[in-house]
């Protein structure tokens, strides 16, 4: 069971918070926390990253399409494409990051 304590990692001033949630071979769960001025910058994955919004709304870009997301929204990136995240609006975007499986 994953449990999310204290909402997730703190606010960090320079860049997005990443808290590692679990970690084996066949998946990884990272949970983000994205003030209003930062961005995940664009990346790419080996593996398929699955999306979940857990709080805010944010702007989930792929190759060749956007998307804005709120709570209760989900993205999927297929292994290689190139994608970044925002948040949309003033507000903290806080979402869970699946990479299955876990990159090497």
């Amino acid at each position: 069971m994953i449990v999310l304590s204290n909402g997730g990692p703190p606010a960090r001033p320079d860049r997005p918070a990443t808290e590692l949630l679990h970690d084996d071979p066949n998946a990884r769960v990272v949970c983000f926390r994205v003030e209003p001025g930062q961005a995940v910058a664009p990346h790419t994955s080996d593996s398929t990253v699955l999306i979940q919004v857990i709080e805010g709304a944010g702007v989930f870009h792929g190759e060749g399409s956007s998307a804005e997301l709120s709570a209760g929204g989900t993205a999927v990136y297929a292994p290689g494409e190139v994608h970044s995240m925002e948040p949309a609006g003033n507000g903290t975007l806080r979402f869970l990051a699946i990479i299955t499986p876990r990159p090497a």
